[in-house]
């Protein structure tokens, strides 16, 4: 393993653990089980379309129109519920399929126009933008109808009972062992490198200590919050993709070498038009999730999403040229974001600072993919 990479692997928790100790310091009710469980809340939605973003970049592409969308597509649900009678369900369904053709429609646009999908998604951007506001009106649409609570504006509201959440915790524990024991044996078997027993035993019993002590601490609140198992299944789906299948594999290839990728066979178009596809989905749950959280779908919803779901990729270790990442890296780098996000907001920071963190965040983090992680080949 490159030095580079280590100190990436080292850098990330410690740069993580450093934030919280501060924002403790500064506040201690940033500990406490309310915040805390609010804070889950928040990182559930910039990870779950940081995952999306994931598969964006993971080919070397990008996409500026997410936050944007997520607005769009979490307004035209509400609409639908709120002055048209849908049911939740129904809405949210149409909403998502709204989602993913025009997600694919973008990609098409991309590969089979050739245009750069900087410029096709900036246009994106300010074109959802604006539907968005057309669909809303301009004004403030609750997420509710008749007074009443749905599946739609429950979605942040829903919480685990504390064995179950305990429950689901272990079993989530031991499918992540699993599956590193079974990746573990099968480079063995090809003759790779491993890590040594001694340290996989112990990160896997540090993880799982601050598992169940997170868990334990949401107990005292409420629960554990509905979103974390959102994106848990996000999470675990990309895993999937990324690491057992074609589809994954070649995601990689794409971003390492496109042309190379394209020579040896692989369908290139079409890979990209589904990972755009996949990332209409992301926006879709996203949008949904973030407008229940707010309560209702107004002008700002989305706003600097995409930013967001940049920073926590490459934070995490995510080649914006392509070719590297790990679910893994995008979930910690989607962690300190929401950490800094929820952090300021509790000590009342100025929306102009937040601004400045966030930005300062984000040129650090493509600073270091360049520095450190040969983003600028």
């Amino acid at each position: 393993m490159k030095p580079t990479l280590s100190l990436r692997a080292f850098a990330l928790p410690l740069a993580l653990g450093v934030l919280c100790l501060f924002f403790y310091l500064r506040e201690p009710l940033f500990l406490a089980p309310r915040n805390l469980t609010q804070l889950l809340v928040e990182f559930a939605l910039t990870g779950t379309l940081a995952l999306g973003m994931f598969l964006i970049l993971l080919p070397g592409q990008i996409d500026l129109s997410v936050g944007s969308g997520v607005g769009l597509v979490g307004g035209i649900a509400a609409v639908l519920v709120f002055h048209h009678g849908w049911p939740a369900p129904a809405a949210m369904g149409a909403s998502l399929g709204a989602a993913l053709i025009l997600w694919l429609l973008m990609g098409a646009l991309i590969v089979r126009q050739r245009i750069p999908a900087f410029i096709i998604t900036l246009g994106g951007l300010l074109i959802f933008k604006g539907l968005f506001w057309l669909v809303i009106r301009n004004a403030t649409v609750p997420v509710v109808a008749g007074g009443g609570e749905n599946l739609y504006s429950r979605l942040t509201t829903e919480y685990l009972p504390q064995v179950l959440g305990l429950a689901l915790t272990a079993l989530v524990l031991a499918g992540l062992g699993w599956a590193q024991a079974r990746d573990r044996a099968a480079r063995r078997a090809l003759g790779l490198a491993v890590s040594p027993a001694g340290a996989m035993a112990l990160r896997a019993a540090a993880v799982a200590i601050a598992a169940f002590g997170l868990v334990l601490l949401c107990n005292r609140f409420r629960g554990v919050p509905f979103t974390l198992l959102v994106l848990a299944g996000v999470a675990g789906l990309v895993h999937f993709l990324t690491r057992h299948t074609p589809f994954g594999r070649h995601l990689y290839a794409i971003g390492g070498n496109e042309e190379a990728a394209a020579l040896s066979g692989i369908p290139v178009a079409r890979v990209l038009i589904g990972a755009y596809g996949l990332m209409g989905v992301a926006v879709a749950l996203t949008g949904f999730m973030t407008t229940a959280y707010a309560g209702a779908s107004t002008t700002t919803v989305g706003d600097l999403m995409e930013l967001d779901a940049i920073a926590a990729c490459v934070i995490g270790g995510t080649a914006l040229r392509g070719g590297r990442g790990t679910v893994w890296g995008v979930l910690c780098g989607a962690l300190l974001m929401a950490v800094l996000l929820n952090g300021m907001t509790l000590l009342a920071v100025e929306p102009e600072l937040k601004f400045i963190a966030r930005g300062s965040v984000l040129a650090l983090a493509v600073w270091l993919d360049v520095r450190f992680g040969g983003g600028a080949r």
